[in-house]
């Protein structure tokens, strides 16, 4: 695989984590609104079960690819994918920060 495809292909994973997050802070954010009042103990079984779910998600989305090219015997592909997507994710890290500081 070349270069540039795995720099796209760890963007897409960057941007499948980034929007995955955002959608379930959206929840948390919005929770009490969405689901009301929560004074049973379904609710920390509902939250860690989305933290169990959400773990496995960004896993297999930083994850997946890239120890399936190692696997597959394209380790070197498999190692630069996992860096350019922690890379990226570096890159969006920032950027956020960046409108933080900016929306302050």
């Amino acid at each position: 695989m070349k270069n540039s495809k795995l720099a796209m292909a760890a963007v897409l994973n960057s941007l499948g984590v980034a929007v995955y997050i955002f959608l379930v802070s959206l929840i948390i954010n919005n929770g009490e609104k969405i689901f009301g009042q929560m004074a049973s103990a379904i609710a920390p079984v509902a939250f860690l079960l989305l933290f169990v779910f959400s773990a496995l998600m960004t896993g297999g989305l930083i994850l997946g690819r890239p120890i399936m090219l190692y696997l597959d015997g394209q380790k070197k592909e498999g190692v630069k994918l996992l860096i350019y997507t922690g890379a990226s994710l570096l890159v969006l890290l920032v950027l956020i920060f960046i409108i933080l500081v900016l929306t302050k």
